[in-house]
């Protein structure tokens, strides 16, 4: 399956703002792209933006800008290679002991700016403790949070954490995924927050504009599996952006000064006709 991916972001600057930007694909999925995912950062003043790029604690591809005053418009269009296939469930898969647990997972069992494992710890083992470890505790969670939130965009908060999702009981995805990440935490199941594009592939398209996702990975049997509280289904065509401890790893945009969005575009589409978006994207 070709998928074509990408968005048009802009942000009103006052002053010159350094910015963090994690708008690229994961270094793992790059081998999958058809063409270049090209960033193009255009000010409205005309000054030149500098840029350069590094891999964060957790892998992920970030891009350091310089913003000069005015609007800043950042881009990019490109076209990736997908399996087509929806995530894969794996319910044997076992839960291991913490002892026996890689070192480099352990950070992903600690409570985190948005995921307060102290005050959920009690509720997650009242809810959960009677499942069976591994997969099936998962999915109890997933099902759970699932049900307990109220999508909408106008629930969004920038400040809102799990525990305060949890006391709403409404939200947007990355608060299905900060309430799920802690539960299992709580639970002593490594898990980490992902971003990315979700498109509507696969499944009827939905009355919202289409966004960025948020969904999460847990360590299980001895690797990483997909699961998505928001939509609770397995999903075709995921494109991850970054991976960390919650979405302050990963947003798409940490600004050191004033930077107003004021321009907000994304795609993710199946592509049916190669050759129209090859012209597309190349123009």
């Amino acid at each position: 399956m070709l998928i074509r991916a990408g968005y048009e972001i802009s942000y009103d600057c006052a002053q010159t703002t350094p910015m963090l930007l994690l708008l690229s694909i994961v270094p793992d999925r790059e081998p999958d792209l058809r063409t270049p995912q090209r960033m193009s950062l255009t000010s409205s003043s005309g000054e030149p933006v500098p840029v350069r790029h590094y891999r964060d604690g957790f892998n992920n591809a970030v891009t350091r800008v310089v913003a000069p005053p005015g609007r800043l418009t950042i881009s990019a269009d490109f076209l990736i290679e997908d399996s087509g296939l929806h995530d894969p469930a794996v319910p044997d898969a076992e839960q291991h002991r913490i002892a026996d647990l890689p070192d480099e997972v352990l950070v992903f069992l600690l409570g985190s700016r948005y995921c307060e494992t102290d005050k959920l710890s009690d509720q997650a083992w009242s809810l959960f403790g009677h499942t069976r470890p591994g997969w099936e505790r998962v999915q109890a969670i997933c099902d759970h949070v699932h049900d307990r939130i109220t999508f909408g965009y106008e629930h969004a908060r920038s400040t809102k954490t799990a525990f305060e999702a949890n006391e709403e009981r409404k939200g947007v995805c990355r608060d299905f995924t900060h309430l799920a990440v802690t539960y299992c935490r709580c639970m002593n199941i490594p898990t980490r927050y992902v971003t990315g594009y979700l498109g509507d592939i696969g499944v009827p398209p939905v009355d919202y504009p289409m966004d960025f996702s948020a969904w999460f990975e847990v360590y299980l049997g001895g690797r990483w599996h997909t699961f998505d509280a928001r939509h609770n289904t397995p999903r075709i065509g995921r494109i991850l952006m970054g991976r960390g401890r919650d979405a302050t790893d990963v947003a798409i945009s940490t600004a050191f000064g004033s930077a107003r969005l004021s321009g907000f575009h994304v795609i993710t589409d199946e592509v049916k006709d190669e050759a129209a978006a090859l012209a597309a994207v190349k123009a």
